[in-house]
């Protein structure tokens, strides 16, 4: 009877040791669960937004012609040098003109002859002593002087070789003393002092086209340079094979950086406003939704349902649910719920821009 009792009081404390254990688990537990997670958070900012269409397009002059003769004459003088600047009408090369030169004053002294002998006949039609029909005859007789002075003129003219515009010469191909004949290449001229760039975007993009669009671009030749210009036209033509259309642009190269022929990599600005935008890495999407996990001024954890926008470059445009300066976590969203206590620490590397 009394090892029985014995038994029985240590079955009991063993039962009451198994109490103490579990409610001190217990309690531990819930000091552990109620450990309050950190998070990081970024700030909703308002920022410039734009959607860009990336593109190739081939640097162009926005005046360019090969120079060349109109005659089969020598080159008497070159006036310029390889790669020189020059202006509108500065002459460039003089080939031998002293045959027009005669021709240009003989066809000019006959004209003043014509010219002489009409005012004597017309003195003499007025005194009704010669028919009015010698007049007339005469009068001919100038056009005709006229004629024959001004193609002796443009030949002439031909001799002396103009540039047509202001621009960049390219290499000298001739030397004084050439026989040059009409199709000579004499030299090139680019006026790049605003190039021309053509590139092709997909036909889908056309009802967002306009003319004034801005771009950027950069070519290899100088990777940390940025050039930026405006859409000056469309090409009315969809390329039936590639599905592309061919944009036209213009940016100013007042240093000369940009030569024709360059590639450049491009982003067409289709559309650019302010807007709300967060770091991509905040969103969470569930289905065909995405949410946003706010942190109230109070720490608490709130679930938003938004609409997103644009995207890119690890940026996200929200069009509507959550408002400009709210805390959003960006990382240890996995670790919340909403409606509980959270800390907070700044987000380390996201950089925003500046609203435009």
């Amino acid at each position: 009877m009394k090892s029985t009792l014995i038994i029985g009081v240590i079955v009991l404390a063993a039962l009451a040791v198994g109490v103490w254990y579990k409610e001190l688990g217990g309690s531990q537990g819930a000091v552990y669960s109620a450990r309050v997670p950190s998070v990081v958070v970024a700030s909703v900012r308002r920022e410039s937004v734009r959607r860009e269409v990336e593109a190739l397009g081939t640097v162009k002059s926005r005046e360019s012609v090969v120079l060349s003769a109109k005659v089969t004459e020598k080159v008497e003088q070159v006036h310029f040098s390889d790669g020189q600047q020059v202006r509108r009408g500065e002459l460039l090369v003089t080939l031998r003109a002293g045959e027009q030169q005669a021709k240009v004053r003989a066809a000019r002294a006959n004209l003043r002859e014509q010219e002489r002998e009409y005012r004597r006949i017309e003195g003499l039609v007025r005194r009704n002593t010669i028919a009015r029909s010698e007049l007339d005859r005469l009068q001919t007789d100038i056009e005709v002087a006229r004629a024959v002075l001004a193609q002796n003129q443009a030949e002439l003219e031909a001799r002396f070789i103009h540039a047509p515009f202001a621009g960049l010469l390219g290499f000298r191909q001739i030397s004084p003393g050439a026989l040059v004949t009409p199709g000579t290449v004499i030299s090139t001229l680019d006026d790049l002092a605003i190039v021309k760039l053509d590139f092709a975007v997909s036909e889908q993009y056309i009802g967002q086209l306009s003319v004034g669009s801005a771009i950027e671009g950069r070519v290899a030749a100088f990777p940390e340079q940025r050039f930026t210009g405006r859409v000056s036209g469309v090409d009315s033509r969809v390329n039936p094979l590639t599905r592309a259309i061919v944009v036209r642009a213009e940016i100013a190269n007042p240093q000369l950086l940009l030569r024709p022929g360059m590639l450049m990599t491009l982003q067409l600005i289709v559309d650019q406003h302010a807007g709300l935008v967060v770091p991509e890495e905040a969103l969470v999407a569930r289905q065909q939704s995405h949410y946003l996990f706010v942190v109230t001024p109070d720490k608490m954890v709130e679930q938003r349902l938004v609409e997103v926008g644009y995207r890119s470059r690890g940026r996200a445009e929200i069009v509507s649910g959550v408002a400009e300066g709210e805390q959003i976590i960006t990382r240890g969203i996995e670790r919340v719920r909403p409606g509980q206590t959270v800390e907070t620490r700044a987000a380390e590397r996201f950089t925003y821009q500046e609203a435009g």
